[in-house]
């Protein structure tokens, strides 16, 4: 079963959406987003979008995939299909939550609007971005080459204070 990729500018992503789904792929499969900040390719930096819709209607050939994709430059806006797709409402909270791609005319139905899903309440920053430090890293040495000094027989040096990287937590942080 293959896959039919189609590439669509941002501000085209709402009515291409539609129009697969008139086209047949009605069943919304899933939405996620990819950081490509450092890209270098003829789109730009920013991140890439992507919606896997399935024509569920049986065939000769079996099902239909199709997979749209977008790349949305850093600080722009990307409109929203809830309304053509309300199961999005979850895939696209998630993805303003982990990515921080804001979302226009999101509805999931509730009023409340783009709101935390997966993250404990009070967390900043964006996980799944490429700028992100993670907490772990900060928290526990990494277990590879040590420093000068570190090795055991030798003889310690003075240790330096250490910093927590931008977006890591202070240890007072989480759960007890």
């Amino acid at each position: 079963m293959s896959v039919e990729h189609r590439r669509v500018p941002p501000e085209e992503w709402v009515a291409t959406v539609r129009a697969a789904r008139d086209e047949g792929y009605a069943f919304f499969d899933w939405l996620s987003a990819v950081d490509e900040t450092d890209a270098t390719d003829e789109h730009g930096p920013g991140l890439d979008v992507l919606c896997h819709l399935i024509d569920v209607r049986h065939g000769e050939g079996g099902l239909r995939r199709v997979l749209l994709t977008t790349r949305v430059p850093d600080g722009q806006r990307l409109g929203s299909v809830t309304r053509i797709f309300p199961g999005a409402g979850w895939h696209e909270r998630e993805t303003h939550e982990m990515f921080g791609l804001d979302l226009e005319g999101f509805d999931d139905g509730t009023g409340e609007g783009l709101r935390p899903l997966l993250l404990p309440e009070g967390f900043e920053g964006t996980p799944l971005r490429k700028s992100f430090v993670l907490a772990a890293r900060a928290s526990k040495a990494w277990p590879g080459a040590k420093e000068p000094g570190e090795g055991s027989g030798a003889r310690r040096s003075p240790s330096r204070r250490r910093l927590l990287p931008p977006g890591v937590p202070d240890p007072s942080w989480g759960p007890r």
